[in-house]
């Protein structure tokens, strides 16, 4: 391919509205052009870059068994109102209607479609396994769509769905989806971490995110360098301390703390560290009737380490709360406490509440807490002498850098990360409400035991740039690339020495399948060069007529500080054994 035959474009700014790196260097290296809020086109650049992420997905997951099909952008409603997603998933679901009337949504995603599917094609247990997938547009109505591909309205996802007999054959399917996923994010040459991620109200454990680390990433992510453990923090374990409770030591006092409603504030006061102090959150959870009217309230306290945050996943999982629960009003606190926020704490309530103690709270002695009155805080707090030991114990809390690791084989890491990938079983969810039948090996009706498999085809794109990158502009993997070498003559419109060594060297690597693009649009070296380093090409070759005359060209890695001399003869077997063995490396 030659530049002046394809389309470059790149821009010496990022537009005012480019939060982040990956979207500031995707507008100024003409992958992407903004059409509307969360909404771009995919210039032809950054289109291949697209394309090489779908072949490497659709390679492994043609190897994996999958079997690809595409199913409609535009879904009728009826379906999503079988599984009663079409009423409660929120604005983030685009729903139109049509000439006639009819309801219809723009898909987030094809689990009731694929469901439809599976239910009026497989009939027997004799066609399970099957997994089936696409590589379709998906639209998700996002309230406040930003950081480019990162967070769009409009987006391309790899979506895959398989369908088992059995628990046993659908985990069998997840494990091959999940070994599948590892090739495929090895193969990108980006680090990535598959992390265990929370399965939701459908339990379990079959479920992991395949995070691409980076410093500008939304998620936290949690491992030990010493095993394989790696969660996100929603699922990680948070274990309790070691040993029995200390016993107590103070007296209980109730200490004057003015106008000091935080923990942070009470340990600076105080001159004791934060750890030494309890927080109060206060939930409440409801009895609903058949119309849907709140009949009874109940209201919750948690208590957790002043230096610790509450975790709403592992809350959510907590007996009593697993049906849903919200915070409190400031009227039910003061009803319960005599007090408003900021002085609240477990000893003589006005009514009665739940008591949840965190793990670390619940081994504490001498503890901090609010004394339930404006401006008093209670110290030297003990369980047993001072209150009633706790209701419940439960781990409530985000794990911390530093923290024992739930295996037992070190301590815990934090690092940020961007999805790209997600894992997850799904079971009778989706066959349950859509009744989605096989017939038995016993010949009697059964549910299908689904699983789902997503990939963020143009997310990752700009994960890969988050995580590679420098002040010149994108450095691509090999495989991913919109170009894998560019070839940069120095005066090929003036020289004709340059200009046959350059198009040699570029039918050479073309005819060896190799993709380069060779810069014959006669800008200056520095503008070339600029270019390049911007779009982020991995390899270069720089062709002169000095160069050619000392029998030499130089070659440059988008991450080398210097170009190394290569004689002009070797140039090609040199660049193609730096392909391969960056190939080797998954580089």
């Amino acid at each position: 391919m030659k530049a002046s035959q394809f389309f470059v474009s790149t821009l010496r700014d990022a537009p005012a509205d480019a939060e982040v790196v990956s979207h500031q260097l995707m507008m100024r290296s003409g992958m992407i052009k903004k059409l509307g809020a969360g909404i771009y086109s995919y210039m032809p650049m950054g289109l291949r870059v697209i394309r090489k992420v779908e072949a490497i997905v659709r390679e492994e997951m043609n190897r994996a068994g999958a079997v690809e099909l595409t199913m409609p952008v535009v879904q009728p409603a009826e379906l999503w109102q079988e599984t009663g997603r079409f009423e409660k998933m929120g604005p983030e679901l685009l729903r139109i209607k049509d000439r006639h009337g009819r309801d219809f949504v723009v898909q987030p995603t094809s689990e009731e479609v694929i469901t439809d599917i599976a239910r009026q094609d497989l009939r027997s247990y004799k066609q399970l396994p099957k997994n089936l997938y696409q590589i379709q547009t998906k639209f998700r109505d996002e309230r406040r769509p930003r950081f480019g591909l990162m967070r769009g309205r409009e987006f391309t996802m790899k979506d895959a769905y398989s369908f088992d007999r059995d628990q046993a054959g659908a985990k069998a399917s997840y494990q091959v989806m999940a070994t599948a996923y590892r090739r495929i994010f090895d193969r990108f040459g980006l680090t990535y971490r598959a992390v265990a991620a929370d399965s939701g109200a459908i339990g379990g454990d079959l479920s992991e995110e395949f995070q691409v680390i980076a410093a500008t990433g939304e998620d936290a992510i949690v491992y030990c360098p010493a095993s394989d453990y790696a969660a996100n923090m929603e699922k990680a374990e948070s274990l309790a301390p070691p040993g029995p409770r200390g016993g107590a030591v103070e007296p209980l006092t109730r200490t004057p703390t003015p106008g000091k409603s935080t923990c942070a504030e009470v340990a600076t006061l105080l001159g004791v560290p934060l750890s030494t102090t309890v927080k109060s959150l206060v939930l409440a959870t409801e009895e609903l009737n058949d119309y849907e009217e709140v009949v009874s309230t109940r209201i919750w306290l948690l208590l957790l380490r002043g230096d610790h945050d509450m975790n709403e996943v592992k809350v959510g999982k907590v007996p009593g709360l697993a049906g849903g629960f919200r915070f409190a009003t400031v009227a039910e606190i003061e009803d319960h406490f005599g007090c408003k926020p900021g002085y609240l704490g477990p000893i003589k309530l006005l009514k009665p509440v739940q008591v949840v103690a965190d793990r670390e709270v619940a081994v504490m002695a001498d503890w901090i807490c609010g004394a339930n009155q404006a401006d008093l805080h209670l110290t030297g707090v003990n369980w047993g002498r001072d209150l009633p030991e706790p209701d419940l114990v439960a781990d409530l809390r985000n794990v911390v850098e530093g923290d024992a690791s739930p295996d037992g084989r070190g301590a815990l890491v934090i690092e940020r990360g961007i999805e790209v990938g997600h894992v997850f079983y799904l079971g009778t969810k989706y066959s349950r409400a859509m009744n989605a039948t096989f017939l038995g090996e016993d010949g009697k009706p059964a549910h299908f035991e689904m699983g789902c498999y997503g990939i963020g085809i143009t997310r990752l794109p700009a994960a890969a740039i988050e995580q590679n990158h420098d002040d010149r502009g994108i450095i691509w993997p090999d495989a991913i690339a919109p170009f894998t070498v560019v070839i940069c003559p120095i005066g090929m419109d003036r020289s004709a020495d340059v200009k046959a060594a350059a198009e040699k060297l570029h039918d050479q690597l073309r005819d060896n399948g190799v993709d380069v693009l060779l810069d014959d649009r006669g800008e200056r070296p520095g503008a070339m060069f600029a270019d390049w380093e911007l779009i982020g090409v991995p390899h270069r070759v720089v062709i002169s007529d000095r160069g050619l005359k000392e029998g030499q060209l130089e070659y440059q890695h988008r991450r080398d500080t210097s170009a190394t001399k290569v004689p002009a003869p070797e140039v090609y077997a040199f660049v193609t054994t730096r392909l391969a063995s960056a190939a080797t490396a998954g580089q």
